[in-house]
C-alpha cells in the first residue's frame, strides 16, 4: 500500500464567489442562557478585553440593546460606545451588563493539564485572525 503524507501546501487554492453569502451574526443563534454563557465563555479564552466586549454586543443584539442596557443601568449610546472598541470599561460595567444578560462570572481553578495564561502577551494573534475573517 502507498501512503502519503498530506501536503496542505499542495492544496489547490479556491476562488470562490461569496456575493451571495452574508456575514456571520452570533446573535441569531444566542437564544438560551446556556448558549450565551457558552459563546462568552469562549470568547474569555482569548484574554482579549475586546473580544469579549464584541461577544457581549452580539448578545446585546440579540436579546435587544435597549433592553439590556435599561436592566444594566447604562445609557444606550455609552454601551455602543463600550460595544465599539478601544474604549476602557468597567468592570462593574462589566459585571452589570453580564446580569443584564442573564450570566455572571465565576472563578475556578486552572486544570492541572493547563499552564496559567501569560496575562503579559495576550492572545492578540488569534483576536486578529478572527478580526480578519470577521468573525469578530
Amino acid at each position: 500500500m502507498n501512503e502519503s503524507k498530506f501536503n496542505p501546501e499542495e492544496m489547490p487554492i479556491l476562488d470562490l464567489d461569496t456575493s451571495g453569502t452574508s456575514p456571520y451574526e452570533a446573535s441569531r443563534f444566542l437564544d438560551s442562557p446556556e448558549t450565551i454563557s457558552a459563546y462568552l465563555a469562549e470568547s474569555m479564552k482569548a484574554q482579549d478585553p475586546q473580544m469579549l466586549m464584541k461577544a457581549l454586543a452580539e448578545v446585546a443584539k440579540a436579546q435587544g440593546v435597549n433592553k439590556v442596557a435599561q436592566e444594566a443601568g447604562v445609557n444606550r449610546e455609552s454601551l455602543y460606545k463600550s460595544f465599539k472598541g478601544g474604549a476602557k470599561i468597567r468592570f462593574e460595567t462589566v459585571k452589570k451588563l453580564l446580569m443584564a444578560v442573564g450570566v455572571e462570572l465565576t472563578v475556578q481553578p486552572i486544570a492541572a493539564n493547563q499552564t496559567a495564561p501569560n496575562f503579559t502577551k495576550p492572545a492578540a494573534g488569534v483576536a486578529k485572525k478572527l478580526r480578519q475573517r470577521k468573525l469578530l
